[in-house]
């Protein structure tokens, strides 16, 4: 019996989504908590693997067990797990799919504010940005889509058997006062480091350090730029994972990512 958990997590105080020996991941407290709850060894395998301090809004897993849930697990869960960890829904499946090979596009916003903000510590990324060109950092993310070899912004393309990503959406937005940005990207699959190493060239553009045409050639060579310097992790949420048979719309309550509501436009 399979079944796909939808849940959402702050990713302050973990290292990250996978479990490693002497770090508290999120799939640890995960599989600690359904093993007491369903007394017995429980493992779970994620959508993905988000960096330490890395948010999501949107996340699933998947676990198996030999019979059906006979009680509210998804209770349970949310009084057994820590606060940074909510529990959506509990989606008893047909067959095997998996959670993380299934997925067939993700999306991931990337929040950052210029004026420093006691309220967004850990929820989104200071930069004191003075008056950044936001016309040319939105002309350099409209290109994104035009693109599909990213190894150029990846901390490791080696590791890759290619860096090919079908970007389908990329915007960045802002709010009125124009304080608060938002890069949206959504994609078939992501390398690592790659949204931050492109909001950091992004940041650069605004910055009138790095011109747009710098920055698309490094998409049409394929060269990675010299020097790399990826944006803070806390700004980053994984938003949205979408399945051929799971579509599920992100909660709102958690889809800004901040916790004053403030309405973004592109």
């Amino acid at each position: 019996m399979r079944y796909f958990v939808h849940i959402a997590y702050n990713g302050n105080n973990f290292s990250g989504w996978q479990k490693l020996p002497g770090i508290t991941s999120v799939q640890q407290v995960i599989e600690n908590t359904l093993s007491r709850i369903l007394k017995e060894k429980i493992s779970v395998a994620g959508c993905g693997r988000t960096d330490a301090k890395v948010h999501a809004s949107q996340f699933f897993f998947h676990f198996d067990l030999a019979n059906a849930v006979d009680f509210d697990l998804m209770f349970r869960l949310n009084k057994s797990l820590p606060h940074d960890i909510t529990i959506f829904d509990v989606i008893q499946m047909e067959g095997l799919p998996h959670a993380r090979f299934d997925a067939i596009h993700r999306s991931y916003d990337y929040y950052l504010h210029t004026q420093k903000d006691p309220y967004l510590v850990g929820l989104s990324s200071w930069y004191p940005l003075v008056n950044p060109d936001l016309t040319k950092m939105r002309e350099a993310v409209e290109i994104l889509p035009k693109y599909t070899d990213y190894g150029c912004f990846c901390k490791s393309p080696m590791k890759y058997e290619h860096t090919n990503c079908f970007v389908s959406e990329a915007a960045l937005f802002t709010n009125q006062d124009q304080t608060r940005l938002r890069f949206h990207i959504s994609s078939n699959r992501f390398l690592a480091g790659m949204i931050r190493i492109i909001m950091g060239k992004l940041i650069e553009i605004g910055n009138g350090e790095l011109s747009v045409s710098e920055f698309e050639n490094y998409l049409k060579s394929r060269v990675t730029p010299k020097t790399i310097i990826p944006v803070y992790a806390q700004g980053l949420y994984l938003s949205k994972v979408t399945y051929p048979y799971l579509d599920l719309p992100n909660k709102p309550v958690y889809n800004s990512g901040l916790v004053r509501e403030v309405k973004f436009k592109i």
